[in-house]
């Protein structure tokens, strides 16, 4: 296939991504003729597509993988050095990109429930074209004179490819790479480039250098303290698909969403872990101590931004959009009882800022566990106390009142709402802060060999306090709760005769549960307020894998269902390795049940006394929580990740070589 041509040089990402595989094939030669040297690695490519969005990865990845034993040295009775290296190119970004790239979006409708009056009664209107408010940017029927900061072009409808709009507040959403849009782009979080998006790895954070780390055991009697200090991956978690106790490292949803394996959507940090090995004693077949220290600048997950095919909860579309209406004003369907479509001037409503923790010791993570083995039992027992690498929108920031102008010196109004032109919090209103709060795990896990049935039994639960979630009934829009998590799973190796005679199947079925303990949800005079994530929430997943022709042939099933959100996921798979170096593999993902749901959407919170006001609010002079539904910008966090991406099928075919 030939690439489109492109008038600009992709640069200095280029050359690393070639000096970086021409160190590889270096060090591989150097390697494969030293018996103490292990060199291995791989180059794949990846490809997906989507439905009516047609190429949704084109990714081709190059991964190499070196260790080398050290041998003792000085207190040490032996030492290793491990490294990976990882370089990416999705090609998706330059193929199709009119639906990813720099020609991604265009111009918008927004929908205008209610009208704009006997003159414009219509259902929707042309981004920039909503109702005037004071200070905006404003022709009401065609014509130049729109917001230059925030035309309409380069943009997205939320959800629109999710959801009729459904009511709810609705807004454009800027598409393309940072470089060529930056509207709504928020810096050092939500800000990938052309490159940053094409070549994910060659980032300010260096993520090419996916492992680089030394290990090391020093004897100590009986016993041995082992270290591990570098870039790294901790696993304290054997679950898939879905945490509980394995969130030291964050993780890359930007990838393929929730269904790439753990080990490569992991991000790598410098920490330094270490393992006091007591061995057997008297009780315990095993044990053993340790303690990690995550002293890396912190890194939140990569949720994905607007204009990425792949963004849990569509989170990253949310955000950017939010932030362009903090920042350049624009258009915001159904607002008020009214169900208008507004112009809102910059700094009223949307997302101010995000709130990176900055490197000190004081931000750095830590915790440990207690591990071991009790006859067929293994457990352990862990803490760790971390910044959650989910954002947590704060609501509460001083913003401006759009009608401002309108309430100076004005006699009709009480005197708390005269001369309201300044910046204040403002109750109810959807203008955020993202943060991440500081949380405090506590865990076990259990694991068991049950004889009788020939399978292995998992638990995994954790309890954690100082989380964060959106809460429609609290004026701030948030509050925190502690929260119950636990998984519970069954593997077990079965004959089915009818399939295949001779080789045992892998079945392995997960019961995911969380507990919100301070739970909020009570009945508005139009629907349900509160904590749009569910009190008690259920996901389930089945997985079915074969083998054939001397394990060459592996057709695999995997079924993810969450409960409450009514969403499932299917992907049958099948995986040949046709050599002892070339593989090839094909799936397909396909999502059935509800997709996205319906929940209070924030636009009928009389955030604006009096010009909100509306006849169901008890007193129209104070700002109320209402309940009115829609499907933005609330009820993502009730989808859940299933849900979500409802309209996301996909087939796929993944060719590897390894070496």
């Amino acid at each position: 296939m030939q690439m489109p041509h492109r008038t600009t040089v992709l640069g200095s990402k280029v050359k690393t991504v070639l000096l970086t595989g021409l160190l590889a094939i270096i060090a591989t030669s150097l390697g494969v003729t030293a018996a103490w040297a292990d060199v291995s690695g791989f180059i794949e490519n990846d490809t997906h597509y989507r439905d009516d969005r047609e190429l949704s990865k084109a990714r081709n990845t190059f991964q190499f993988e070196y260790s080398k034993d050290l041998g003792a040295k000085g207190i040490f009775s032996e030492m290793r050095f491990n490294t990976t290296l990882r370089a990416t190119y999705d090609a998706a970004y330059d193929l199709n990109d009119d639906e990813w790239g720099d020609k991604a979006g265009g111009p918008v409708m927004i929908q205008n429930i209610g009208g704009n009056g006997p003159l414009a009664p219509a259902t929707e209107v042309p981004f920039g074209y909503g109702a005037p408010l004071p200070g905006t940017f404003y022709t009401p029927f065609g014509g130049a004179g729109l917001n230059p900061n925030n035309p309409n072009e380069g943009l997205e409808v939320l959800g629109q490819n999710l959801h009729s709009p459904g009511g709810g507040l609705t807004f454009g959403v800027p598409v393309r790479p940072c470089d060529k849009d930056s509207r709504g782009c928020i810096d050092d979080y939500m800000d990938a480039d052309s490159d940053d998006l094409r070549f994910p790895e060659f980032n300010d954070r260096q993520d090419w250098l996916r492992e680089f780390y030394i290990s090391g055991a020093i004897p100590m009697g009986d016993n041995e303290l082992g270290l591990k200090l570098g870039r790294q991956q901790i696993i304290w978690g054997r679950t898939d698909l879905f945490r509980v106790l394995d969130v030291i490292n964050p993780v890359d949803f930007s990838r393929n969403n929730i269904y790439d394996e753990l080990e490569d959507i992991r991000i790598p940090m410098w920490m330094l872990q270490a393992e006091y090995r007591t061995g057997a004693n008297n009780i315990f077949d095993d044990l053993n101590y340790s303690a990690v220290w995550n002293f890396d600048k912190f890194r939140p997950n990569t949720l994905g931004q607007g204009g990425t095919p792949n963004q849990i909860l569509d989170a990253g579309s949310f955000f950017r959009g939010m932030k362009n209406l903090w920042d350049n004003g624009g258009t915001v369907g159904n607002f008020a009882g009214l169900d208008t479509a507004v112009e809102f001037p910059e700094h009223v409503i949307g997302i101010r800022e995000a709130d990176m923790p900055e490197w000190s010791l004081a931000n750095t993570q830590f915790g440990g566990k207690v591990e071991g083995v009790y006859k067929d039992l293994g457990f352990s027992l862990n803490y760790y106390n971390y910044r959650s690498q989910l954002p947590t929108l704060r609501g509460g920031i001083p913003a401006m009142n759009p009608f401002g102008p309108l309430t100076v010196d004005n006699a009709n109004l009480p005197p708390e709402l005269q001369n309201d032109t300044g910046a204040r919090p403002r109750p109810f209103l959807p203008a955020f802060d993202i943060a991440f709060a500081r949380v405090q795990l506590f865990g076990g896990s259990l694991d068991y060999y049950a004889d009788t049935i020939k399978s292995v039994i998992r638990l995994e639960a954790a309890y954690t306090t100082g989380e964060e979630f959106i809460n429609t009934a609290d004026p701030k829009l948030y509050s925190d709760s502690d929260v119950v998590r636990w998984v519970l799973g069954v593997d077990r190796n079965t004959f089915i005769p009818f399939l295949n005679k001779k080789k045992a199947f892998l079945i392995s079925g997960q019961l995911f549960g969380q507990h919100l303990l301070d739970h909020e949800l009570y009945d508005g005079p139009l629907g349900k307020v509160g904590i749009p994530d569910w009190e008690d929430n259920y996901i389930a997943t089945l997985l079915v894998k074969g083998w054939w022709m001397q394990d060459r042939l592996s057709p695999q099933f995997l079924l993810a269902h969450d409960f409450e959100a009514e969403a499932t996921a299917l992907e049958p798979s099948i995986s040949w390795l046709i050599t002892d170096k070339l593989s090839i593999s094909a799936k397909c993902n396909f999502k059935v049940g509800t997709g996205a749901r319906q929940f209070d959407d924030l636009r009928a919170d009389n955030q604006f006394p009096p010009f909100t006001s509306a006849p169901f609010h008890d007193n129209p002079l104070a700002a109320q929580a209402t309940g009115s539904y829609g499907y933005e910008p609330s009820s993502r966090f009730r989808s859940g990740p299933i849900g979500m991406a409802h309209n996301e099928d996909e087939v796929a075919i993944s060719i590897r070589y390894a070496f």
